[in-house]
């Protein structure tokens, strides 16, 4: 058991090197990497106001790079990491994809959907069923998000105390 600990921790401490990008881009900071064979094959990280792309979610860049890599949309033996709970698309892209192992770091009680309001991923209806494990990590995932929506609030707080004053004057 440890050592699939460890395995998911390296590969956790490399989704959330992506989130660090994101965040360095003023984005929500998610960051996800597809693991073949031992190797990272595809990394994404969240970039939706960058590149002003409603679909550019850290899972879905990720999945697209490793499709793209081993020649094939079904990504059938490798496992996703991501540092949040995937939301409705990213879990539908998952079971598309035909993932059969999905490592999260932190829930998402207000969008996820592998677990917290629908549980996309395991659902027996569909063809696909995808094994999940949560809170690698968590803390860490929880950490980065948490610093960003503090920080978010206080530039937003301050804009808006801004545009008062100059509205008043």
């Amino acid at each position: 058991m440890a050592v699939i600990k460890n395995v998911q921790e390296k590969y956790m401490k490399a989704a959330l090197k992506l989130a660090e990008k994101a965040l360095a881009l003023g984005e929500v900071p998610i960051g996800c990497v597809i693991v073949h064979e031992g190797k990272i094959i595809g990394r994404g990280y969240n970039r939706r106001n960058t590149d002003k792309n409603t679909l550019a979610h850290a899972e879905i860049t990720a999945i697209n790079k490793a499709s793209k890599k081993i020649g094939d949309w079904r990504l059938e033996e490798c496992t996703l990491y991501v540092t949040l709970e995937p939301c409705q698309m990213c879990a539908g892209a998952i079971v598309q994809a035909r993932v059969p192992e999905v490592v999260m770091g932190c829930m998402n009680p207000k969008a996820g959907c592998g677990g917290s309001i629908l549980n996309i991923l395991e659902m027996p209806e569909f063809n696909h069923q995808v094994q999940v494990t949560r809170g690698v990590m968590e803390e860490e995932c929880s950490a980065i998000l948490k610093e960003f929506f503090t920080n978010l609030r206080k530039r937003n707080k301050l804009e808006k105390e801004q545009r008062k004053k100059e509205s008043d004057q």
